[in-house]
């Protein structure tokens, strides 16, 4: 049993304690094993009342959600069935024993949680008669079920929305907003925080304190804070909460209406009918392939990819001392990261005033962190101190691994590569260029691997790590161990002009420019694409890498291509731009107009007023990029398709609703993808044989 049940000073303490995992998460067992013990509290007369905390340093981080997986296989009655237990569970908890009719009698129930509770976590304590939390500042506490692509579904939404109203609510329910303790008291989401070493004493002194346990929404006469949706000030939260879902989802993610709907109908109705309301909402939700694919995407196999799934056979390769060459954004971003994941890091520029610039800009991030709360004034004196900026190369003697991230041209790059290879592994930051080609420079190539980090460093999360031909298995496994240290999320892929990542975006945004070209509305453009979930439009997102990095890219691929080179009609809109010196958003001007930073709208001299069907305009802009990962896998560069899903949401962005290209693939159907395809026009649109392969057989990619 993973719960323990102790009677202590007249109360009764009943302890989480998963074994075999390092986190407390909920499964059906769990639930009614938590029921049985709840009842035998509550119809023990020496028992004045409960007291339920964990045996770990946190409470508990969610439901299992395997369990979820479980049910949905059952279908939409079994969902909604599982649901309602869980509903019923936490009923029995909140009502205590009460009766009903006086609502006189029951007996406390209070959640004393040591660290943090997160969804079910969090669902728990809320139906509990109070919260209290460890003054713990690495806690976090909330319902993140948002970012997963469901909602919180165990009452969280309905508890949440009548404990506090529904704009108090809305960032931790809509948002995923997490909040430390003391932030979550502030919010009013817990009672009290309270010294670690007196989270059990203070509980029990609570319980004892004879409490009135009636929550707001059984007692008589209540009243909604904000207002219920029929009441003139309710109404306009609804209202403003509505159009500011679809402003921010473009109506493609289920989860957001979803759980708006179960807060606004749920408001309408007494709190067991709005119990039964959420359910409805959360099988909905569940059942829809969006919630499933997101679910495995951004959680299971996003895990599975941090915990080494495709790590090679190698012992244990973490960082003890790391070079970086080169003190720019990227070479300072990457030297911040390690530092800041407890790394010793020298980095290296041509001059010492560029290696302290470097240096400087770990600085302002922390800066940026301490004007937040987030960074003490220690923790940025350690942070800094354990980077060493120099111009003298002999300073990277000792290091396990270098990293080199100098400006992308071979030349430079194998200068520095001669200059600085030592015993350690030998990566380079690059795009674009190919690693067996720049390897070419190293004594040892075995011992030479990519790493791609994008921009900005501190705050993208995926790094991909790119395998020349001679790259060795130690190589792998340090780049990778590497990853897992300065808390990112790795892809491994083989070498190909542009890897997998910019292999696939930069499709997007010559799609976007080439319809520039043929006098398609920017607008339509644009918005085709937020329509379909992405996060930027293509003229947005190449104003923001600019149109030099642009015209760059297009120079080098033409070079290395010759005569088959496919995107000379884009050339034709991005060159003659970046000559008039509208080179993006550090320029101040793209395809759009800025002002201080500032995006205006977009530019006006852009001609255009086309208006093709959205639906031709939304399948050109997902396909171009969709085609080109199956190309990749086919090719074997990409060798996980988990990897080309996980990667594709946290390199660029692609509609995080679908879960990445294959499960996007999945949800439609191979033949009916390859029936989209056939109908638009270009070489670009050609089906992969790969895709053509499972349009015959109605074989799936996962």
């Amino acid at each position: 049993m993973d719960f323990s049940y102790a009677v202590e000073d007249g109360v009764a303490v009943i302890t989480w304690d998963l074994q075999a995992k390092s986190m407390n998460v909920m499964s059906m067992q769990g639930f009614a094993d938590l029921d049985g013990l709840v009842a035998r509290g509550l119809s023990d007369p020496d028992v004045k009342g409960i007291v339920l905390t964990s045996g770990k340093k946190d409470f508990a981080g969610g439901m299992d959600l395997n369990v979820l997986a479980k049910m949905k296989e059952g279908g939409a009655e079994t969902i909604f069935a599982g649901v309602m237990d869980m509903h019923g569970v936490l009923r029995r908890i909140e009502r205590a024993g009460i009766d009903p009719k006086t609502l006189k009698g029951g007996k406390p129930i209070v959640a004393a949680l040591p660290g943090t509770a997160l969804g079910i976590g969090f669902e728990i304590p809320l139906a509990c008669h109070r919260i209290i939390a460890a003054d713990n500042p690495k806690a976090k506490i909330g319902l993140p079920e948002i970012l997963l692509g469901i909602f919180p579904g165990a009452g969280g939404t309905t508890r949440l929305v009548r404990k506090m109203g529904a704009m108090m609510a809305a960032p931790f329910l809509l948002e995923g907003k997490l909040s430390s303790p003391k932030d979550a008291k502030a919010a009013g989401l817990i009672d009290e925080v309270v010294p670690p070493e007196d989270l059990l004493a203070r509980a029990k002194e609570w319980v004892l304190s004879e409490p009135d346990i009636v929550k707001p929404w059984d007692a008589k006469g209540y009243k909604m804070p904000g207002g219920a949706p029929y009441h003139p000030a309710g109404f306009m939260t609804y209202v403003g909460a509505s159009a500011m879902v679809n402003g921010k989802t473009q109506g493609v993610y289920p989860a957001a209406k979803a759980l708006l709907s179960a807060a606004y109908e749920g408001a309408l109705v007494p709190f067991d009918t709005a119990l039964k309301i959420e359910a409805r909402w959360f099988t909905s939700v569940l059942m829809n392939p969006s919630s499933s694919a997101m679910i495995r995407t951004l959680f299971i196999n996003k895990e599975a990819l941090e915990k080494g799934a495709n790590r090679p056979e190698a012992p244990d390769q973490k960082v003890q001392r790391l070079g970086v060459i080169g003190a720019g954004m990227m070479g300072a971003g990457i030297a911040y990261v390690a530092a800041n994941a407890g790394i010793e890091v020298v980095l290296v520029d041509s001059t010492a005033e560029a290696a302290e610039r470097g240096r400087a800009h770990a600085e302002g991030v922390l800066d940026k962190g301490m004007k937040r709360g987030k960074v003490t004034a220690d923790k940025k004196a350690e942070v800094l101190a354990r980077i060493t900026p120099t111009a003298d190369y002999a300073a990277l003697e000792g290091c396990d691994l270098i990293v080199e991230a100098v400006f992308e041209d071979p030349k430079v790059k194998a200068e520095v590569t001669k200059k600085a290879e030592g015993a350690g592994i030998f990566a380079t930051n690059t795009s674009t260029l190919p690693i067996t080609e720049l390897a070419k420079a190293a004594n040892n190539a075995d011992r030479y691997i990519g790493i791609h980090f994008f921009s900005p460093v501190e705050k993208m999360n995926l790094v991909e790590i790119i395998k020349g031909r001679q790259t060795g298995d130690i190589a792998v496994a340090k780049a990778l161990d590497f990853v897992r240290q300065i808390r990112k999320t790795p892809i491994v892929v083989n070498d190909a002009r542009f890897f997998y990542a910019n292999r696939c975006i930069i499709p997007y945004i010559n799609e976007g420019i080439r319809m520039v070209g043929e006098g398609v509305s920017p607008a339509l453009i644009e918005n085709a694409a937020k329509l379909m979930g992405m996060p930027l439009g293509p003229l947005q997102l190449v104003d923001e890498i600019s149109l030099e990095l642009g015209v760059k890219i297009a120079k080098a691929t033409k070079a290395a291509m010759g005569d088959a080179y496919p995107d000379d009609a884009v050339d034709a809109i991005l060159f003659p731009m970046a000559e008039k010196g509208r080179l993006g958003k550090k320029a101040g001007a793209g395809f759009y107009d800025y002002a201080d930073g500032k995006r205006l709208g977009l530019w006006s001299g852009l001609e255009g007023d086309a208006r093709p069907d959205l639906e031709t305009v939304q399948h050109r802009l997902m396909m171009v990029q969709v085609l080109e990962a199956v190309r990749a896998l086919q090719d074997g560069v990409l060798t996980d398709i988990r990897e080309g899903d996980v990667g594709a949401i946290l390199g660029w962005g692609f509609a995080p609703w679908t879960g990445g290209p294959f499960s996007w693939l999945d949800m439609m159907g191979a033949a009916r993808a390859a029936e989209i395809c056939d109908g638009l026009e270009g070489d670009r649109f050609a089906v992969p044989a790969l895709l053509r392969e499972k349009a015959a057989s109605g074989a799936t990619f996962y």
